[in-house]
């Protein structure tokens, strides 16, 4: 990719917010470079969520002969979703992508996961990843477990797994769901609410590459009860997108 790549408009946007994740920034780029080679030009945009490492300067060291990949730093930790939604703002595509920093989210998966959404017309506002093979302890597999059953119950979204990083969505979509900290939690019954279809594409899960987990997954389910709460009153005043016509 050309330096001219940085005033082409980009096909897709991948956002990935990271906090302390040094030593799995660089494969994981080269990761991500080599899933999308077929559908260039896009962006890589990396959200630093307050990292007290090395992360920024590798970031910019791998910036320097990368002009597809963006660096934007939060001067303190605000969270996964005020990452999320820093980088899918600043994304220049209208089809973005997310995935985790820790190397778990296998990148492979995104072409396929663009071409359903781009297939699915513009009635789907979400392809969400649902991962299998689960790499994480046998205590965290279960508290996920527990955690997406209660969740499913009570908001009926029809997902196996929000918590699975991977996610291609429409810019315009996202920009329109209502933020909390934990909305990337709750992406699927939030879409559902906006009028919009979901698909869903099953991914491989693998282990992490380097370091500890930053960002839990929605097993704190007493800190996520209150969340949880909230998306369900929201849902139950459900809103439909209006079907606008210009009269002239």
């Amino acid at each position: 990719m050309t330096e001219d790549a940085r005033t082409e408009p980009p096909h897709i946007s991948v956002v990935v917010p990271v906090r302390n994740e040094q030593d799995n920034i660089e494969p994981l780029v080269t990761e991500i470079e080599a899933a999308l080679a077929e559908m260039a030009p896009f962006e890589i945009i990396y959200v630093n969520d307050g990292s007290s490492d090395n992360t920024a300067s590798v970031l910019d060291h791998l910036r320097a002969s990368r002009p597809h990949l963006r660096h934007i730093r939060h001067a303190s930790s605000c969270g996964q979703s005020a990452a999320v939604r820093t980088g899918v703002r600043a994304a220049r595509a209208d089809m973005v992508v997310t995935l985790d920093g820790d190397g778990q989210n296998d990148p492979a998966f995104i072409p396929q996961m663009a071409a359903l959404l781009l297939a699915s017309g513009e009635s789907c506002g979400l392809v969400q990843g649902q991962r299998v093979g689960r790499k994480d302890t046998g205590f965290k597999k279960f508290q996920s477990k527990v955690a997406n059953g209660v969740r499913s119950r009570i908001l009926r979204d029809g997902t196996r797994d929000t918590g699975c990083g991977l996610k291609c969505f429409r810019r315009n979509a996202y920009l329109a769901l209502p933020y909390f900290d934990a909305l990337h939690r709750f992406m699927p019954a939030l879409m559902r609410r906006e009028g919009y279809d979901l698909a869903y594409v099953d991914v491989k899960d693998r282990p992490r590459h380097a370091g500890v987990s930053n960002y839990g997954f929605f097993d704190r389910l007493w800190v996520g009860i209150v969340d949880l709460c909230g998306v369900r009153w929201l849902i139950s005043r459900r809103r439909t997108r209006p079907q606008a016509e210009e009269i002239i």
